[in-house]
């Protein structure tokens, strides 16, 4: 498999196949928002279009990165989400980073959505779809955020079939600036499990898939088969 690991200011060309990375938070919070039941998640290009959107649906959920401000009733926050009730709803997330880096790429051919909890999902749709070139798009720090590209490498290992090994990729994660901050309480909006959720390897059976529905780059779950008995997982 062709790979290539960009920040979203790297990406000169829309290409065919992307994968975009954002471990801390906004693709393992979404992964939980499916988790709890949630429908789906509209990715909104801006604080204001989230509001908007909610303004249209009173009944979607609005998502946002940093403390709980009017309009919005989650933010961006693994350990916080996870007592949510979402069964059925629709969840719209604007983070600094992952919603950006996902609409980047939305006239990609396939996009997927990813962080560590939905890791061999990802790889699995990945070798499933016969996918032979494979644009990583690193979110955080401008394309360098530890935690984005050791997550990216490590699914593109396991979707080429090397049978990676996560350890180390796991330690690259938990040692970087990101997680330092979520855990020294730089940011807003933080429980104290969220770093450890965010290393959850494989928490969840599924992939996310992001397309375009009219207007609205839609995120869904999407199961994959298993590796060992070609079973829906």
């Amino acid at each position: 498999m062709d790979t290539h690991f960009l920040g979203i200011a790297e990406l000169t060309e829309v290409p065919s196949v992307a994968v975009v990375v954002d471990v801390m938070r906004a693709f393992t919070v979404a992964a939980w928002a499916f988790a709890q039941g949630a429908e789906k998640i509209v990715l909104a290009e801006s604080l204001d279009d989230a509001l908007a959107l909610k303004a249209r649906h009173p009944d979607w959920v609005a998502l946002k990165d940093g403390p709980v401000a009017p309009g919005f009733e989650l933010v961006n926050s693994p350990g916080l989400l996870r007592s949510a009730d979402l069964g059925g709803r629709t969840v719209v997330q604007k983070t600094t980073a992952g919603t950006v880096g996902a609409l980047a790429v939305k006239d990609a051919s396939l996009v997927l959505c990813a962080s560590f909890v939905v890791a061999e999902a990802t790889a699995r749709l990945l070798r499933e779809r016969g996918c032979d070139s494979v644009t990583f798009v690193v979110t955080g720090e401008d394309g360098q955020a530890e935690e984005d590209l050791a997550c990216a490498q490590y699914i593109a290992g396991r979707a080429d079939g090397a049978g990676a090994d996560a350890t180390g990729f796991l330690r690259r994660a938990a040692d970087s600036r990101a997680a330092a901050e979520l855990a020294e309480g730089v940011r807003q909006g933080v429980h104290p499990d969220d770093v450890a959720l965010c290393l959850e390897l494989d928490r969840f059976p599924f992939a996310m898939v992001a397309a375009l529905e009219g207007s609205l780059m839609v995120l869904r779950p999407c199961a994959v088969a298993s590796s060992t008995d070609g079973a829906l997982i």
